[in-house]
C-alpha cells in the first residue's frame, strides 16, 4: 500500500505504472472533493481546440478586459 513520506511523496506501485503507462516526469493534475484525492495524468495537447469555437470579439482592449477582471473577480 503506497503510503505518504515524510516529503510528502507518494511511490505508485510498479504494475499501475506499467498499467497506465506513467513515466518518471510526468505531470499530474490533482483535485479534491470530499476528502478524495484525484490524480489525471495531463497529457501535452489534450487540451488543444477545446476552445476553439469561441471567437475574439474587439470590444475592449486588453488592458480594460484585466482592468474589468480585477474589479469584479469571479470568485
Amino acid at each position: 500500500m503506497p503510503t505518504l513520506s515524510s516529503k510528502r511523496q507518494i511511490t505508485l506501485p510498479k504494475v499501475l505504472c506499467d498499467r497506465l503507462n506513467l513515466k518518471p516526469g510526468d505531470c499530474f493534475s490533482i483535485c479534491e472533493h470530499k476528502g478524495e484525492i484525484t490524480l489525471m495524468k495531463m497529457i501535452d495537447g489534450s487540451g488543444w481546440g477545446v476552445l476553439r469555437h469561441l471567437n475574439a470579439k474587439d470590444v475592449c482592449s486588453d488592458e480594460e478586459s484585466l482592468l474589468d477582471a480585477l474589479e469584479n473577480p469571479q470568485v
